[in-house]
């Protein structure tokens, strides 16, 4: 089954930085899909943090992540990035991705398909 693998994640104290990955296997994803990246901490409900389109690679991100967090991707890897840099204890959560034709409804994941397991992020004050 097509589906995304995540990682990088990791513990990290305040400040600190991450680079998440999001790979896929046996399909050209980046070449007819949008990808986004999601949070989900326990007890909250999961919510976008970026989005790069297919066709011209446009980044969007949430204000909460806005300067600090920053998406790309390797068409030759098949892979998105997640640059996370000045990680704050509120970024803790479980981080995954998943696809869709357009970035429209990245700020809650309707839609999208073929979501990895994630990869877990702590950040510690």
């Amino acid at each position: 089954q097509l589906r995304f693998t995540e990682s990088g994640g990791g513990s990290v104290q305040a400040g600190e930085s991450l680079r998440l990955s999001c790979a896929a296997r046996g399909f050209r994803m980046l070449d007819h899909y949008a990808i986004g990246w999601f949070r989900q901490a326990p007890g909250k409900e999961r919510e976008g943090v970026s989005c790069v389109t297919i066709k011209d690679g446009k980044e969007l991100y949430r204000d909460f992540v806005q300067g600090r967090f920053t998406i790309s991707r390797d068409r030759a890897k098949n892979t998105v990035y997640l640059q996370m840099n000045d990680l704050k204890p509120e970024d803790t959560g479980l981080y995954s991705c998943a696809a869709d034709t357009s970035c429209i409804n990245y700020f809650t994941g309707w839609n999208y398909d073929y979501w990895g397991q994630g990869t877990q992020v702590t950040v510690s004050s």
